[in-house]
């Protein structure tokens, strides 16, 4: 997952927590920013978190919700000081914990790497000061991710690994666990992958969303297939291809068409893995995941011209 995608989840689930926490107290501007927020209106939010600052400088509050409207704008200099400014009016642990999460998540986002380190390190402090073990729980995810976007994986894989940790529930397993397989792919250790990503395929299986299921057995079938498990890789991917047609999922049937069909060429049937991928293509451009679209056809156009391999 891109940088910029992981941290627009991150906000959600911090924006989430924190305004639930507090939404019994929160001003009328504070609100109209959210609900703005939510609408996907970042200038509107902003202006709305303008409006309450004014009336109140000290509210924590408006500032996280003016440092949030301005990270939609992509004005990260200008959060991250509506962020410090947050982490300056509050002694409250838990506040805290929230504003260094997002100074970190600031910094990450401009490559200030030793800034944000700091930042989610104090993020860690405070949420145990604040007993919330799940903050805790995601602070050590970022620093995993900040280690794992430098390529720093070995540095990433223990900072997952208390992620499982701490997780409550199925759901945070699978999210960590997922996260450990991804870590270990990216150093080559495909059996390890394997291993985590088998254990959060079952966590979404039993307590993840659709889109969780459908995207840890796409990813479960791609590392079968990358130890040569390619039975398995098939099983997998055809489960989910029909999972997705029932359900409606387009995007995943052009994900696992496109994950199979690399199956396919890796076993030499290519007359099959070209009809996947014009398939994968086809739902790709009809659904306008233009993304997807790009890495199927710049994969088709290697592989058909030169040696056929798996990628990544």
């Amino acid at each position: 997952m891109k940088l910029k995608m992981r941290f627009k989840l991150c906000l959600i689930y911090i924006w989430a927590t924190f305004f639930a926490a507090y939404a019994h107290a929160a001003s009328v501007g504070v609100t109209a920013c959210k609900n703005a927020l939510d609408q996907g209106d970042a200038k509107l939010a902003l202006t709305q978190a303008q409006k309450a600052v004014s009336a109140n400088k000290k509210d924590v509050e408006a500032h996280i919700c003016q440092g949030r409207a301005l990270l939609e704008l992509e004005n990260f200099d200008a959060a991250l000081l509506a962020f410090m400014k947050a982490d300056t009016l509050t002694t409250d642990p838990f506040d805290k914990t929230i504003s260094n999460l997002l100074i970190g998540r600031t910094y990450a986002v401009l490559k200030k790497n030793d800034l944000a380190m700091l930042s989610f390190n104090q993020t860690l402090q405070n949420a145990k000061s604040a007993k919330n073990v799940g903050f805790e729980r995601v602070a050590h995810h970022a620093m995993g991710d900040l280690y794992f976007d430098n390529q720093q994986y070995e540095q990433a894989v223990p900072e997952y690994a208390l992620g499982i940790q701490l997780a409550a529930n199925d759901n945070e397993r699978g999210e960590s666990n997922e996260k450990l397989a991804l870590t270990y792919h990216k150093l080559n250790q495909n059996d390890r992958a394997l291993e985590f990503q088998l254990k959060a395929f079952l966590m979404h299986s039993n307590a993840g969303t659709l889109d969780q299921y459908a995207h840890s057995s796409i990813e479960l079938g791609h590392y079968y297939a990358l130890i040569k498990n390619y039975s398995s890789a098939e099983n997998t991917l055809n489960q989910i291809i029909t999972f997705a047609q029932n359900q409606g999922g387009a995007f995943y049937e052009a994900r696992a068409s496109y994950v199979l069909a690399q199956v396919k060429v890796a076993k030499g049937e290519l007359v099959a893995a070209q009809s996947l991928l014009a398939h994968a293509k086809e739902i790709a451009l009809k659904i306008k995941a233009n993304d997807l679209q790009t890495e199927i056809e710049a994969y088709e156009n290697a592989t058909f011209k030169d040696t056929a391999v798996l990628p990544r």
